[in-house]
């Protein structure tokens, strides 16, 4: 038998770079710098998607990112991130700042995350201990209530379920399981009941041309609730969210022919006053970049969903910074497509901006916040989204989680008729729901410290592409920043 040569391959050979370079990513925390806020600095070898992985992480742990420059040109990705917890403080314990560094270390390659696609979910899939179902459709009031219905119906207790609704356009993610033996559901049978009973519901939406809108229900292959399959963590339920708004082309407005039961609109000085969204784009032809601008009110997640907009419609962010001005926030992004082309059609450039303004909308809701903490029992959300439907409030967004006994639930409602919520509505619920303490108290205004003495700021990375800067991530100027108070939603808190 003749022998078979092969090549000779050092097995040390993968690891050459790093042993020239370095590790292939270095992560940073800096917290002398600055007396408000904390630095976290990536270093890199760069890789498609990874930036919106590593501001998923940081959203993940409930950081507010106020500031941010990023630089991915060539084959090394560097960013600076200035966050702060939850309360607008600075991160002081140790734990936090080990999990930051171990979280962006593990997800330096998005392959090992396994993202969450545009097709996914075509299939019937059980995610651990609980099934995933995708809704989408043409949103009506009372419809989150009567999808909450038809599973209690069915006997399935939901979990874990996020609801979005913008535009006329619904989108929601529930984990479920069997209520009488609290495991997956994964009869075939089964399944496609309770996919056929919820395609009735979201079907019952008839458009002006008699017509029935185009409406989904179907499993998905989507992570557990509070854990994680191969990477994949509760945020990606967001993106997913971001995703099926997407397709759902919310990003061209409500339909001409809209059904009459549709929610109303905001008051037009209030629509007005929230729609502060400027988004361009010009041409940068010296770097053959498309630059996107985007001015906004400030808020937590805002980057997260600009980043995650422009990763799904197929765009790869070069550069970009991030800095606070006031109450609101500027974004700047130099990209080009993946295939490598800037923005080159006005058309193009058009449906960009739409998208990246729908995606700004999707998650602020102007009304009321209802906050539910109860004892878990099954029927609770069905019950309790039946009340509200009954008091005319309509849910436009909705966040119910099971954390122990405990079901959290938190409803963004107005009302059905479009004015504001009338508040004599919760001395009512009160004592009609009698077993429940209730509870009204306005949220906390603002996530970061107040300075009014903070200069407007605003940085742009054309003076760095002109001045050819490379290493600009261990050199920024300290500027003290704040976001002054804004109007908040109340919280209305029921408690077994």
């Amino acid at each position: 038998m003749k022998k078979v040569c092969w090549p000779y391959f050092d097995p040390e050979f993968e690891n050459f770079t790093e042993r020239i370079h370095g590790p292939s990513c270095r992560v940073c925390i800096d917290n002398e710098s600055f007396e408000d806020c904390t630095i976290v600095k990536v270093d890199s070898v760069n890789k498609q998607g990874l930036l919106l992985q590593v501001v998923q992480a940081l959203t993940e742990m409930n950081l507010f990112i106020s500031k941010s420059y990023i630089s991915s040109d060539a084959e090394w990705f560097m960013d600076v991130f200035h966050v702060t917890d939850e309360h607008g403080n600075k991160l002081t314990d140790q734990n936090v700042i080990n999990r930051i560094q171990q979280v962006i270390a593990k997800r330096k390659d998005p392959r090992d995350s396994s993202q969450v696609k545009s097709g996914a979910g075509t299939g019937r899939e059980n995610t651990g201990e609980h099934t995933a179902i995708e809704l989408t459709g043409t949103d009506r009031p009372g419809l989150f209530s009567e999808i909450s219905a038809v599973l209690k119906d069915l006997k399935c207790n939901v979990v874990e379920a996020h609801a979005w609704s913008h535009n006329e356009r619904l989108a929601c993610v529930a984990y479920i399981s069997d209520q009488s033996t609290d495991s997956p559901i994964d009869d075939p049978r089964r399944l496609a009941t309770i996919e056929e009973h919820l395609a009735t519901v979201l079907g019952a939406t008839i458009n002006g041309s008699g017509t029935h809108d185009e409406q989904g229900v179907k499993t998905a292959g989507l992570p557990p609730p509070g854990g994680s399959i191969n990477g994949i963590t509760t945020t990606n339920v967001e993106r997913r969210l971001h995703q099926l708004m997407f397709a759902g082309r919310d990003f061209d407005g409500p339909p001409a022919n809209a059904s009459l039961s549709a929610l109303p609109s905001p008051a037009e000085g209030e629509e007005e006053r929230n729609k502060k969204i400027i988004v361009t784009i010009e041409s940068c032809n010296e770097k053959r970049y498309s630059v996107v601008t985007v001015e906004c009110k400030d808020r937590p997640k805002l980057m997260f969903d600009t980043v995650c907009t422009l990763t799904d419609m197929q765009y790869v962010i070069f550069h970009a910074s991030i800095s606070p001005h006031g109450d609101s926030a500027f974004q700047e992004y130099y990209i080009r497509h993946i295939n490598g082309c800037p923005l080159n059609t006005e058309s193009e450039k058009q449906r960009v901006i739409k998208c990246l303004e729908a995606a700004l909308e999707r998650r602020v809701c102007e009304g009321v916040r209802l906050k539910l903490c109860a004892n878990n029992r099954i029927g609770l959300l069905s019950d309790i989204t039946r009340l509200l439907r009954e008091y005319g409030l309509a849910v436009v967004r909705a966040d119910v989680e099971t954390q122990g006994e405990k079901a959290v639930d938190a409803f963004y409602v107005r009302d059905i008729s479009g004015n504001e919520v009338d508040m004599k509505i919760v001395e009512s619920m009160k004592r009609e729901m009698e077993a429940l303490a209730l509870e009204v108290k306005n949220e906390p205004s603002s996530h970061r410290r107040s300075s009014p003495e903070r200069p407007p700021f605003c940085f742009s990375f054309g003076d760095i592409l002109k001045s050819q800067i490379e290493r600009f991530s261990h050199h920024f100027i300290p500027i003290k920043w704040t976001k002054n108070a804004v109007r908040q939603p109340h919280i209305l808190t029921l408690l077994y």
